[in-house]
């Protein structure tokens, strides 16, 4: 889902277009549907319970059905996929990798902090995640894997004077960060799922409450939205200090962000208002 320019038409992404399809499951009750649970699913697949989550975000390893407590549950057929690729378990580890804050991503990169943080700020570098310090500031992640490409695909930014646009953009002390991963962050949900409702529900989930409103005026559309809002990412802090910080990234700001999150809702609003008439499920009709 890009956002280049407000005046594009509006496009939500498809998983059968932008994702890879998922191979026919078993009959349940086969063993292989048998459902595992995160801890265990982790220690299998020789992860950390973050890097699994991470894996989870990205569509590496695809979660199942969730257990009634809301926790993330595996099937025995996906772990036997994910163990048996080329190279794993490293070639998984290496994927999710994670390093944290400008120190460790200019390091990874072979820069100065001070480079790395102008390429992030200035939207060449995107995060994969975040968690707030103990100081309530933001430490941005990023995967090790799309810094080393980096590196090697844009080797010319990593020397020499910053690009007219970006100069400005630091002069007017911008920041994209939060927007470029709030775009990923949709994507990337959007991508796990094929449900109408669903798919509204993620785009709602990164709007005001009031353009909601506006864009959703039906209350009753609002609670089945608000029912399937999906869960903050992994490493959302719960402390309430730390939380109000990270609840600021969760949603759209900039006027133009706004206006392309209203149209990207509406858009499937319209097709999930479709599937309900047309077959009575999920949402209002």
């Amino acid at each position: 889902m890009r956002m280049e320019t407000q005046d594009r038409a509006v496009a939500v992404p498809d998983e059968r277009e932008s994702g890879p399809r998922a191979p026919a499951g078993p009959a349940p009750g086969a063993p292989s549907e048998v459902l595992v649970g995160g801890v265990r699913a982790a220690r299998e697949l020789g992860l950390g319970r973050g890097e699994l989550a991470r894996a989870v975000q990205l569509g590496l390893v695809r979660a199942g059905r969730r257990a009634p407590s809301g926790a993330a549950r595996f099937t025995r057929a996906e772990l036997e996929r994910v163990t048996a690729a080329e190279g794993f378990p490293e070639a998984l580890r290496a994927r999710v990798e994670t390093v944290a804050g400008a120190d460790a991503g200019a390091e990874v990169l072979g820069v100065g902090p001070s480079r790395f943080t102008r390429l992030a700020r200035c939207g060449h570098i995107i995060p994969i995640g975040y968690r707030i310090n103990r100081y309530r500031a933001v430490v941005w992640l990023y995967l090790t894997a799309e810094l080393r490409a980096f590196a090697v695909r844009d080797a010319g930014m990593l020397r020499g004077t910053a690009p007219p646009q970006d100069r400005e953009l630091v002069a007017a002390r911008g920041d994209l960060r939060p927007r470029k991963w709030r775009e990923r962050h949709v994507e990337l949900l959007l991508r796990r799922t094929t449900d109408p409702w669903e798919r509204a529900a993620v785009l709602a989930s990164v709007l005001p409450t009031d353009a909601v409103r506006e864009v959703v005026p039906d209350p009753a559309e609002r609670i089945v939205l608000a029912a399937l809002a999906p869960s903050p990412p992994y490493g959302h802090p719960r402390v309430p200090a730390a939380a109000v910080v990270a609840e600021s990234l969760l949603r759209a700001r900039p006027p133009d962000e706004i206006r392309w999150y209203r149209a990207g809702l509406d858009f499937a609003l319209t097709g999930a208002r479709g599937q309900s008439k047309s077959t009575g499920e999920r949402g209002p009709t």
